[in-house]
């Protein structure tokens, strides 16, 4: 294959994993502040599935009417520099890189990605490639699900639930919560409950055999990774001065969580409503995870491998919620 061609995963219509090809593409040369990163792993996120159908129609306002107008997929890659524009600063050819491209023409499930250098930041020495690829896009959810606009953040003691404990940013929730002195109790599928308490949690809610809004229970911050219910079924289940905090949901759930959060945020006493503060790959709360993963406080959980060459079945397996915790797409084994 001559090196100017690579591997990629490309989609021209939207629908669910099958629409996602991989074909022989040109390969990109780095120009300006832009680095070419030849990629050894990337990770699946539910934001991958949520934009390939897509989940929100009023997406298509700014990813394309009739097809979509980013052909390639995947937020999360990890990788080695192997060549960079006359304007880059901070890297060189041989440098170790992870990154979060939702804001930067996505294309992680392929052999190669040109980025802006500030998209991309060094991995650790240490840190193989599969649990760099892992944290970029989920674990900073899960940090920044855990703390308010205002910065305020869980407390020790407080009750933290879950929602959504065993995908891909649930369990990074889970374990960021039990370092900070917090009792969690995390919410998933009957299947899954093992898995959750191995994480840490203090206790386990199946979501299949029990209401999780009406426990009897209140909790200090309550976490809805993928909300199904409205704010208003939610506040019997938080303690005054309390925040509730999705990070998604369906469009009308969203549209509800942005239109009312404020005025039931004021009325209740109860700070309630979407992640908006969202910051992706934030440089500090980057930091802050390559910190907590060094001290041994929080360690990424690999679900299952795949080969560049079985992207769809990836996406797939991640759609279908089989994924406990992060699955991988092993480009350079």
């Amino acid at each position: 294959m001559p090196t100017s061609i690579m591997k990629a995963a490309v989609r021209d219509r939207y629908g669910p994993p099958e629409v996602v090809e991989l074909r022989e593409i040109e390969r990109p040369e780095p120009q300006g502040d832009q680095v070419l990163v030849r990629v050894h792993a990337a990770s699946v996120n539910r934001a991958d599935l949520d934009g390939l159908y897509p989940r929100w129609q009023f997406t298509r306002l700014f990813s394309g009417l009739r097809t979509p107008r980013v052909k390639r997929i995947g937020l999360d890659a990890a990788g080695v520099v192997e060549a960079v524009g006359p304007g880059v600063t901070r890297f060189q050819p041989g440098d170790r890189v992870f990154a979060d491209l939702s804001v930067f023409g996505q294309g992680a499930f392929a052999e190669y990605v040109r980025a802006p250098e500030r998209a991309f930041a060094a991995i650790p020495p240490g840190m193989d490639f599969e649990v760099a690829a892992a944290l970029p896009h989920s674990a900073v959810l899960g940090l920044q699900g855990l703390r308010r606009r205002d910065g305020r953040t869980i407390k020790p003691g407080d009750r933290v639930m879950i929602v959504g404990a065993s995908g891909n940013v649930g369990p990074f929730a889970v374990q960021i919560a039990k370092s900070m002195g917090a009792h969690v109790t995390g919410v998933c599928s009957t299947a899954k409950v093992d898995f959750v308490r191995a994480l840490g949690a203090d206790e386990v809610i199946d979501y299949t055999t029990t209401d999780y809004t009406r426990t009897g229970q209140r909790f200090d911050w309550i976490y809805d990774v993928d909300a199904h219910h409205s704010l208003l079924r939610w506040r019997p289940a938080l303690r005054k001065g309390g925040a509730y905090v999705t990070a998604g949901g369906t469009g009308s759930l969203i549209f509800g969580s942005m239109l009312l959060g404020g005025l039931i945020s004021r009325a209740t006493g109860r700070r309630m409503g979407m992640l908006l503060w969202w910051k992706p790959f934030d440089p500090g709360d980057v930091a802050r995870i390559l910190a907590m993963i060094a001290d041994g406080r929080l360690k990424p959980v690999l679900d299952r491998r795949f080969s560049l060459d079985e992207v769809v079945a990836a996406l797939r397996y991640v759609d279908d919620g089989k994924a406990q915790g992060k699955v991988i797409v092993t480009i350079i084994p």
